[in-house]
């Protein structure tokens, strides 16, 4: 992204052309903004990445700056920008909807920008980027330029579409930042965009949050007293329990409008001067003192791909300081030669931190793999400060990257070790960027051992780095296990994700769970292969499909800590309200995406497809366009024609969105520890061009050794000492000029 901030800087120092009208000065940034910027490079880089939906002018021709209703006199500009400056654009209106929904929400954003800084008479491409939070998955977008619209739609993969250059027409520019280039808008346009995404909601000791990507910075509002600038907020909450929701916090000022028991609705309207400059967030909590939980169930309809009607189980961990199970962990960490520099780096302080964690009366072992093995331990250590001090150090000694990748060792080594621990919760934690050509195999090697050893078989938890791992062998393997999944796609990210997942898979509450619907029911299925344990840092969300009639309530069970059996009795709701099939869609799409993969089950395949494109989430056997519309040429007629032969015409236009998929690995990089499996990580440059520059004023200086030259240097006068600076100077002139015209110039053909 230092890029992207780079031609931000750009744009700004371009944006300096335009002529105001008189009397109304441009926005300045906040007081200390310039001391923060000047303080460090990475301070300026932060605050020119988007922090909200924002609109900038792809700038190529800087002589088309100017304002578009005023037009000024300007210097003339020479040359091309290459690559193209960012200007941000100034945002004339902005509203914002949240829908919350059992541990998921559903934002939409309504913007309209205009093309400030492009004079009428020219164009330019328009880039709309959106930052979403936690999880955040793109939903949909529209844009209305004029006559001209644009909106996303999710279709089957079709092989021209995957032929497609990859081009900067839209997609991801990083896992949590969408964009789409809007080509040739006018300058002085107005820019209408409505934007839809899901995320996930955090949670955290019985409390519910959402946290939305709501900053602007300060050069995207627009003249004082030249446009109104009015700021919409709402916010639906509806928590699926028979329960009072209490309010715990809120950004903005926030007015109820709405109460209905699990129900809440709030506004915020108001005429502001600068828009927003913090993201919004909004806390509350559902009242439940210890675990509860309940049974959604809804009927299916005539869109659905299943005519089978969907229930949602859901379990809420409670408040209450209920005991954590002790544990018997055994970090599986990858040190293949791929993992080399800053990855390998930030694995070992998440795990270091972890082991800090870890409580006394616990036990651990770290094993690293690559082509062999090595373990911290021939058995399971007990957690004291002894213990942890010396793994750490046995970290820093053996957190080398080199060699292949094999994981199939390294688990069962794991499961030998944890088939001791008979008074501890087993868990495993695999770390892993690499995909391998036996997965199919481990996942059924694994699925078959830990049957065997029933009720005690260690849990499994797999985190993926960067794009060669296979990322839905790693869910397969942990839905399995029992456990949790996560990834990370930056390296940015890694520590703080790793954090976050291993806090999440070791805090078991309740395991074993087993719910007595199936007894009820004709038929009964759930999306994930077993039930995981409850931890008291996640709800837990299990969802499917099913024949028959639930009774009023169902029973789930489970061990809590001191292995003495729990019952919680779960209300069976019918709901109207939330809608399941979109609350549910990415997780079940992710979860059959995986069973898909490990049964190669074309059936699967068409459900995930359908599933896909009826909530519009991309999948690994669909893909996000950009249709293109142009309103002022369409005839009915000739569209419906169009449609009946299948394709489009020429005032529609389908371009493929591009990095919305996660893959199924990459075997050929893996074996070749690629390192760039991670987007913010570039391979090193080659050095031809220096070594040739180098070459030709090396090639003297190899003739001569150092005392020989030292020597010469103190028998010099001044005037000698003047006269071969001269010399040299004018030599290395000439062989730079030789190396640019061979090298830069001539050496190629182009």
């Amino acid at each position: 992204m230092e890029d992207f901030a780079r031609a931000v800087e750009d744009g700004l120092k371009l944006s300096k052309r335009l002529m105001l009208p008189s009397g109304l000065p441009p926005p300045r940034p906040p007081s200390g903004m310039d001391r923060a910027v000047s303080t460090a490079a990475a301070a300026a880089a932060a605050l020119l990445l988007p922090s909200a939906p924002t609109a900038y002018a792809v700038v190529t021709d800087p002589s088309a700056v100017d304002t578009p209703d005023v037009p000024s006199y300007q210097p003339y500009v020479y040359g091309r920008l290459d690559p193209p400056a960012l200007i941000p654009l100034q945002m004339k209106e902005v509203d914002l909807a949240v829908d919350c929904a059992l541990d998921a929400a559903t934002v939409t954003v309504r913007a309209r920008w205009w093309l400030h800084c492009i004079t009428r008479s020219r164009e330019c491409d328009v880039r709309l980027i959106v930052p979403m939070g936690e999880q955040g998955s793109i939903l949909g977008a529209e844009v209305t330029i004029g006559r001209r619209s644009y909106n996303t739609q999710v279709t089957e993969v079709e092989e021209h579409m995957e032929n497609y250059a990859k081009t900067d027409s839209g997609g991801l520019l990083k896992p949590e930042l969408f964009f789409l280039t809007i080509p040739q808008v006018e300058g002085g346009a107005d820019i209408f965009a409505t934007f839809r995404w899901s995320q996930k909601l955090l949670y955290d000791n019985g409390l519910f949050s959402v946290d939305i990507p709501f900053r602007f910075p300060y050069f995207v509002n627009p003249l004082p007293k030249v446009f109104m600038k009015r700021e919409k907020i709402q916010l639906n909450v509806n928590s699926g329990f028979s329960k009072e929701i209490l309010l715990q916090g809120t950004s903005h000022p926030l007015k109820e409008k709405g109460r209905q028991g699990d129900k809440l609705s709030f506004l915020h309207e108001a005429i502001v001067e600068n828009w927003s400059s913090k993201d919004f967030n909004f806390s509350y909590s559902v009242y439940s003192g210890d675990l509860s939980g309940v049974v959604l169930v809804q009927p299916s309809t005539l869109h659905d791909y299943d005519d089978r009607d969907k229930f949602c189980i859901f379990l809420l961990p409670g408040s209450g300081n209920r005991k954590v199970f002790r544990k018997a962990v055994v970090f599986i960490v990858d040190t293949s030669g791929s993992m080399q520099g800053k990855p390998l780096e930030n694995v070992k302080n998440a795990v270091s931190t972890a082991l800090s964690e870890l409580a006394q009366g616990d036990y651990f072992n770290i094993i690293t793999f690559n082509d062999e093995l090595h373990s911290f331990s021939s058995c399971l250590e007990q957690v004291n400060d002894k213990t942890i001090a010396s793994a750490t150090d046995w970290m820093n000694s053996n957190f080398v990257a080199g060699g292949g990748t094999d994981i199939m060792h390294p688990l069962s080594e794991a499961m030998a070790l944890l088939s001791s621990a008979h008074d501890a919760l087993p868990q495993i934690y695999l770390i892993t960027d690499g995909s391998v050509d036996d997965e199919h195999n481990i996942c059924q090697i694994v699925k078959t051992e830990l049957i065997n050893r029933g009720s005690r078989s260690p849990r499994i938890s797999t985190f993926g780095l960067g794009s060669y791992c296979n990322n839905y062998f790693l869910r397969m393997l942990a839905s399995i296990g029992k456990g949790h999944y996560d990834s990370a796609l930056e390296t940015g990210s890694i520590e703080s994700r790793i954090l976050k997942w291993f806090r999440r898979a070791s805090s078991t509450i309740v395991a074993n769970i087993s719910v007595d619907a199936t007894v009820h029911l004709d038929e009964f299925e759930v999306d994930s292969e077993y039930i995981p344990d409850i931890s008291a840092k996640s709800p837990l969300c299990v969802s499917g499909k099913y024949h028959g009639k639930f009774p009023e309530t169902v029973k789930a069970k489970g061990y809590v800590a001191d292995m003495k059996e729990i019952s919680v009795e779960l209300k069976v709701q019918h709901i109207k309200e939330i809608p399941l099939d979109k609350v549910l869609a990415a997780q079940q799409i992710g979860l059959l995406t995986a069973k898909a993969w490990f049964s190669a089950d074309k059936q699967l395949e068409r459900k995930v497809i359908k599933l896909s494109i009826q909530n519009s989430i991309p999948s690994e056997y669909t893909s996000m366009v950009l249709l293109q519309t142009n309103q002022e040429k369409v005839d009915a007629t000739q569209k419906v024609k169009q449609k009946l032969k299948g394709h489009e015409g020429p005032d529609e236009l389908r371009i493929p969105l591009h990095g919305l998929k996660l893959g199924f690995g990459d075997k050929v990089a893996t074996k070749e520890n690629l390192i760039t499996g991670f987007e913010d990580l570039k391979p090193p440059e080659k050095l031809q061009i220096f070594t040739k520059a180098a070459g030709c004023c090396s090639r003297l200086a190899d003739t001569l050794c150092c005392m020989c030259c030292i020597k010469a240097c103190n028998r010099m006068n001044d005037q000698c000492a003047i006269l071969m600076v001269q010399i040299c100077a004018a030599l290395s002139c000439l062989g730079c000029y030789e190396c640019c015209t061979e090298v830069c110039c001539g050496g190629s053909d182009s």
